[in-house]
């Protein structure tokens, strides 16, 4: 796995193989922090009120699924995965939230690239498939998803050939 707790210089295509694994720090998080986001976006009883919730499928408060994701897409430009430009998605498959995530639960990612292969339409860019899955503490997946992510190539290919196969 890829110790990205250093500053790791950016990666573009060329650098990435299949098999390839990223973790990233850890994020704690609060009751309010929950209840913020759940206020904004998704202000539902279960994500908003500790005694209503307990009342609820959840049995207490959780996060909306779509903090956790935010919190995971946080833990990945925070340096989980030195992708060159930053990490631009191309579409998410299987997306889930197997676990509640809760108050006082920390939070990680740790990223397995499944999938790598050049553009046809664009020379200049790769795209990668990651499995990511983001873990509570106790170790429980609290998401996990397969994003199409686009990734530059330091050195733009000539043709639309695939750079791991010859021409």
């Amino acid at each position: 796995m890829l110790d990205t707790s250093q500053k790791t210089a950016p990666l573009y295509y060329e650098d990435i193989e299949v098999g390839m694994r990223f973790r990233s720090d850890e994020l704690a998080v609060a009751a309010e922090d929950i209840k913020a986001f759940a206020r904004q976006f998704d202000p539902q009883p279960f994500h908003l009120d500790e005694e209503l919730a307990r009342e609820t499928f959840f049995g207490g408060l959780a996060a909306s699924g779509w903090h956790t994701a935010a919190l995971t897409m946080r833990l990945l430009t925070s340096g989980a995965m030195p992708i060159s430009w930053g990490i631009i998605g191309a579409g998410v498959d299987e997306l889930r939230w197997p676990t509640p995530l809760r108050p006082r639960d920390s939070v990680h990612v740790e990223c397995e690239v499944i999938e790598r292969r050049p553009l046809k339409s664009r020379p200049d860019i790769g795209l990668i498939r990651v499995r990511t899955i983001t873990y509570n503490q106790k170790g429980e997946v609290v998401q996990s998803m397969t994003p199409n992510m686009l990734v530059p190539q330091r050195e733009p290919r000539a043709n639309s050939a695939h750079p791991d196969q010859p021409a």
